[in-house]
């Protein structure tokens, strides 16, 4: 596997587009020039053949897509202090997955032989507003958690140019089915990018970079209502009492053609998160243990 890249220039930063628009596996890299330095984030597999140079790494969060260029690059990498772990080991990372050992270790042959990944025990960390300087250009950290613990965009100035990585505004909407991730926290993200004004928001995957501030709050809202729209599909179906199980098979993220080992844990986590969102605000009802039903709805017998 692997593939080539475009490119194409905002200013002093250079997205390298993946194959396929940088749709899975594949993803964008950027290619950020200053006086001094040059840094590349986000290595994808369509530069494992082709890595341009580059004196320092940034990784936006530990996931395979982001890192599969990585081998290219013996200079220093860095990652936000919450998603270190995953990048230094493999082990780590697979053990993240929440998979049985089976599929497991299907996992780690993938990440091994796709997408080049051996764990970088070199890796440095970084927090929320650390400031890269590449002389006459910078690159400062901006968390945005949820898909990950670490998960983070990079605002390069004086380009006007914030790196949102996965909250990438496609159709599939926000993803937050990771064994690490926080549906909380990435709302919370979401609404720190609308925030941020910026002459250009680029994404990892597909929907590239997005010009104006008002073109990317309007994508940013639609993307946000992906949420909206499994809650109100969780809600419709809990007008009986349903397990995780039965409502992960329902799916609220996966078209039913979707297959692999990976589709049934995410659909219980985002389920999970759901959940425990709505029993909170009172719309589910927990009505015995593993049992869970819309508040309020008459049992089928008496409709």
């Amino acid at each position: 596997m692997g593939g080539e890249y475009g490119e194409e220039a905002y200013g002093g930063v250079t997205v390298l587009v993946g194959a396929r628009r940088g749709a899975y596996p594949y993803a964008n890299s950027l290619l950020v020039r200053g006086a001094d330095a040059r840094l590349v984030v986000d290595p994808s597999l369509s530069l494992v053949d082709g890595a341009p140079p580059a004196d320092l790494v940034l990784v936006s969060h530990a996931h395979e897509d982001h890192m599969a260029g990585l081998a290219a690059y013996d200079g220093p990498v860095h990652i936000h202090d919450a998603d270190l772990g995953p990048l230094r080991s493999r082990e780590v990372m697979v053990a993240g997955f929440g998979y049985p050992p089976e599929e497991a270790e299907a996992a780690d042959r993938m990440l091994r032989d796709d997408f080049r990944v051996t764990g970088r025990p070199d890796a440095l960390g970084f927090t929320d507003g650390t400031v890269f300087d590449l002389g006459g250009r910078t690159v400062t950290v901006v968390h945005l958690p949820g898909h990950t613990p670490g998960h983070s965009g990079f605002l390069i100035e004086p380009d006007g140019f914030l790196f949102v990585a996965d909250i990438d505004l496609t159709s599939f909407g926000p993803f937050y089915g990771d064994s690490r991730s926080d549906l909380t926290d990435f709302e919370a993200s979401m609404r720190r990018c609308a925030d941020i004004d910026a002459r250009w928001y680029g994404t990892a995957h597909q929907k590239g970079v997005i010009e104006g501030a008002r073109q990317f709050r309007r994508g940013l809202a639609e993307f946000a209502e992906v949420v909206e729209r499994r809650e109100a599909a969780l809600l419709a179906f809990l007008t009986e009492p349903r397990t995780i199980a039965e409502i992960a098979e329902h799916r609220l993220v996966y078209r039913p053609h979707v297959s692999g080992p990976h589709v049934d844990p995410v659909e219980r986590r985002t389920a999970t998160h759901h959940l425990a969102r709505l029993t909170a605000d009172g719309l589910v009802t927990e009505t015995e243990p593993g049992l869970f039903r819309r508040t309020g709805v008459a049992s089928s017998a008496w409709i």
